[in-house]
């Protein structure tokens, strides 16, 4: 099993020189899932999806060519991938040199699929691509406004949640108030983050005060989401839920998990505002 202080987070590593998988960190998802009672089958679905910003490659002719990726990790894989060790990994094929896109796709998703234990997805947009830098912004009301006194700020606090079994709801809400902390280095992410529910009406003032009991928390983008997910299940009861959180970009990448109930869709990649 892979512990994060054995990886290259938190240390002076040099950069790459030439193209290199072994690079690439895993890190058992059991560990994290183990601390939230979670054994045997899950009660989600769902895909880490990342952002990488910094991929550079030599075609046949020597000539640097450059395009943004879309990897989509399966929740169901057995490892998450330590996100350093995905930048250097990337950082590695500056110099190397592939026939066409195709074949530096498919190195790609041989790497990735190996580490993470699952089948990884990747799409490459060319930079120049007019969607390449498209915003938009994530769909949902917005809970951020709320007339608050907020002084709990870690650790997360799923007595915060609430919800009327008086009162159905089918909505989806929305804050940008999500921050938590790295694991290793105590380093800030910031993120957005969505709620998709059907079931008993969830009170907003308290979902608001537990997204920002987060604030001091250290966990990866990954086990953060799927607290989330797993205390507004056990506390609200919703028939449906979905979380799908977009965090700030850090060394070229961001990292977005989505977790929900079986049955729900797969989410799109809408780059928000601050990404």
């Amino acid at each position: 099993m892979s512990s994060p202080d054995l990886g290259p987070l938190g240390r002076a590593v040099a950069y790459p020189a030439e193209y290199d998988p072994g690079l690439l960190f895993p890190i058992a998802r059991a560990t994290g899932r183990a601390a939230l009672g979670l054994e045997g089958e899950l009660p989600f679905t769902g895909v880490d999806l990342w952002n990488a910003y910094e991929l550079s490659w030599l075609d046949a002719r020597g000539k640097p060519r450059v395009a943004l990726a879309e990897l989509r990790v399966p929740a169901a894989s057995s490892h998450l991938i330590e996100s350093k060790s995905l930048k250097l990994y990337l950082g590695s094929y500056a110099q190397a040199r592939f026939a066409d896109t195709d074949s530096l796709r498919a190195q790609l998703v041989r790497d990735l699929s190996a580490v993470a234990g699952a089948p990884v997805s990747v799409v490459l947009t060319p930079a120049a691509s007019a969607n390449a830098a498209a915003i938009e912004a994530l769909e949902g009301e917005p809970i951020d406004d709320l007339p608050l006194e907020i002084g709990h700020y870690g650790p997360p606090q799923p007595d915060f949640l609430s919800a009327d079994p008086d009162l159905r709801a089918d909505e989806v809400l929305v804050s940008h108030l999500l921050k938590s902390n790295c694991p290793v280095t105590g380093q800030p992410d910031w993120a957005s983050v969505q709620i998709r529910y059907a079931g008993p009406r969830i009170a907003r003032d308290g979902l608001l005060r537990y997204l920002v009991s987060y604030r001091l928390h250290r966990d990866f983008h990954e086990q953060c989401v799927e607290r989330i997910f797993m205390d507004i299940l056990q506390r609200c009861r919703p028939q449906r839920l979905a979380v799908y959180a977009r965090y700030t970009r850090r060394g070229g990448l961001d990292i977005n998990p989505f977790r929900a109930t079986p049955g729900m869709p797969l989410p799109g990649n809408p780059r928000t505002a601050r990404q």
